[in-house]
């Protein structure tokens, strides 16, 4: 008689079929792994086989992150567990199992899951037993069978890729009354590492120097850059453990193989008498190219070793990891071959907040409420989406016929981003954001301060602060902070440009407005040309400020005759929008009564600004 696996309620299977036997489950594992479906990349397939023949030996208790490094990915065992490399392996091989059942295996008769919140596969039959074929699909765990339409039964398998994705958008609306999420697709949920973001290993800097402190520095980089990276919540770096694993030299075809990772730093560190040099790399493991490389050059006699090391780190973790950055580049030009979509998604939010078109507004929000429906712990898209949410409201971008406000939306959306991820820069941006538009000013400043004590490196987050701060009325540091993000990412979002134009034109600096209202370029978003127009007229250039004031009245013409809400929703001081108006008029645009009286307002404590 063949051993059988003892009946689980997790598992849940027909009450009327025996659980599935050892050799049922082993069948089973054989079929998945040697499947094309199956990427053999990393070790997706010594984890599960590892995960599956301890369960089936009744040894399931041992099946601990400690084991699964030591057993599969061979570790010391010294492993601990600020090496993500488990956790990472694990929502890429639940990834990969919910691909397989979409495709290849959508008609095997055993699921083999591994769940959330631990490495202990489950096993279930995927139909019921022929003489209960009318009875409802029960292979799936109860807490995985609610969805956010509740009492929505789980017996989707056959549903096309097309039905689930629209189905998953309406759930995504549906479930922000109610803060109650779960996945819309009939699998297992994958965790945040299941979005697709880029994986990232860092290699130990080489020491190309002599002497105890040329090992100093380089040990000392090496741990500043694991420390720096990971504050981009949009990668996954992989932790110390692993990098002391590895040799300075390690090759990229081990880092794809073995730890299925996108990219690889690597570098060295140079030390002769007082001056140190710095090289890092950044190189593509499915290509073995050279994506990015750079040099650093510094003086321990001018500066100590810690401040070098820190300025280094914090440089080489910004030019490659931002938003806008060397992964974010290569990914939009040669996405991953597994990858399905979520991670797209974001990177589709970039390309929007670099054009601000109401055209690109409604594709990214659709995507990212799909990727939240499939992927409901990933914090990033919820950030993301609570950005989109708003500018349903502060642009009038494609507003949706429901009765829940954007801006309520969208703080249920950032608040959901900062529960699931306290630490990520995006989600703290988003609820920064959303509480500034809620009239919630010195709140949002001070999420702002903490979201910039936690990342300073974040050109999306530098930009946006900088902004929600000049807009405040606090245009000096505004400028500052968009000048630095601009500075670290001068191909980043025309948008800070425009404020920082903006910025410049408050402060009295009309050449600089000029410049920076040329090189924002935001020829699809309407507010450009509002900012274009005021800042023509205070360089004396009026021909070009009617132009843009006529353009913007076409594609905004609700905006004047509301625009001192407009203004006051944007926490612009009284003296400012007394400017930008009177600006505004003196470029072509009407002015009502209440603009009138708006414009009599006295500016820097003296002069009463008349209608030009």
């Amino acid at each position: 008689m063949q051993d059988t696996l003892p009946s689980r309620r997790d598992i849940a299977p027909d009450s009327t079929r025996p659980p599935p036997t050892h050799d049922n489950v082993r069948a089973q594992l054989n079929r998945i792994i040697t499947s094309p479906q199956f990427p053999h990349i990393g070790r997706s397939a010594a984890f599960l086989t590892y995960a599956v023949e301890e369960t089936l030996a009744g040894r399931a208790d041992r099946i601990k992150g400690y084991s699964i490094a030591v057993e599969v990915f061979k570790r010391s065992n010294g492993f601990t567990q600020d090496d993500p490399v488990v956790r990472i392996e694990a929502g890429r091989l639940r990834r990969v199992l919910e691909r397989y059942y979409f495709t290849a295996g959508q008609h095997d008769p055993i699921r083999i899951d591994i769940p959330k919140g631990g490495y202990v596969p489950t096993f279930a039959w995927t139909s019921p037993s022929e003489d209960n074929s009318d009875a409802e699909d029960q292979s799936l765990p109860p807490e995985r069978a609610d969805t956010l339409f509740p009492g929505l039964r789980r017996h989707m398998w056959a549903v096309a890729l097309g039905l689930v994705v629209i189905v998953g958008g309406a759930a995504a609306l549906a479930g922000l009354t109610s803060i109650r999420f779960g996945p819309i697709w009939p699998f297992a949920t994958a965790d945040i590492t299941g979005s697709d973001g880029p994986t990232l290993v860092i290699a130990p800097f080489a020491n190309l120097g002599d002497g105890p402190q040329a090992q100093l520095y380089t040990t000392g980089l090496t741990e500043e850059l694991l420390t720096a990276l990971p504050r981009f919540k949009e990668i996954k770096v992989f932790g110390r453990e692993t990098s002391r694993s590895l040799p300075p030299e390690v090759e990229t075809s081990r880092i794809r193989g073995e730890l299925g990772a996108r990219f690889l730093l690597v570098g060295g560190v140079r030390v002769s008498g007082s001056r140190v040099r710095v090289t890092a790399r950044l190189l593509d493991t499915q290509t073995d190219e050279i994506l990015w490389s750079q040099t650093y050059d510094d003086d321990i006699g001018v500066r100590d070793l810690f401040t070098i090391q820190s300025d280094v780190a914090n440089k080489v973790a910004t030019a490659v990891a931002q938003p806008y950055g060397i992964m974010a580049q290569a990914d939009v030009s040669n996405p991953p071959p597994d990858d399905l979509g979520i991670y797209g998604c974001t990177l589709s939010f970039y390309a929007y907040r670099a054009e601000l078109s109401i055209e690109r507004h409604g594709e990214v929000r659709n995507c990212l409420e799909s990727a939240v429906a499939r992927y409901p712990s990933f914090a990033t898209a919820w950030a993301m989406l609570s950005i989109l949410y708003l500018d349903e409201d502060r642009f009038r971008f494609n507003r949706k016929p429901i009765s829940s406000a954007p801006i309520d939306r969208s703080f249920q959306a950032a608040r959901r981003a900062v529960q699931l991820d306290p630490g990520s820069t995006r989600a703290l941006q988003a609820l920064m954001t959303t509480l500034f538009f809620s009239q919630r000013v010195p709140e949002a400043l001070q999420i702002g301060e903490r979201a910039l004590a936690t990342n300073p490196n974040d050109t999306e987050l530098l930009g946006e602060f900088g902004t929600r701060l000049a807009m405040s009325g606090e245009w000096q540091r505004g400028a500052a902070l968009l000048d630095h993000a601009i500075a670290l990412n001068p191909a980043g979002g025309g948008y800070y440009r425009g404020t920082r134009a903006l910025a410049a034109y408050m402060l009295h600096d009309g050449k600089t407005a000029v410049i920076e209202i040329r090189q924002a370029d935001l020829q699809k978003f309407p507010l450009f040309h509002a900012v274009a127009a005021v800042i023509y007229v205070d360089a004396g250039l009026i021909e070009d400020a009617r132009r843009e004031a006529a353009r913007f009245n076409e594609m905004r013409p609700d905006f004047i005759p509301n625009i001192v809400a407009e203004l006051k929703a944007r926490n612009f001081q009284p003296q400012d929008r007394a400017r930008m108006i009177a600006d505004l008029r003196t470029a072509g645009l009407p002015a009502m009564d209440e603009v009138q009286a708006t414009m009599s307002l006295p500016i820097d404590g003296s002069k009463v600004l008349q209608p030009r």
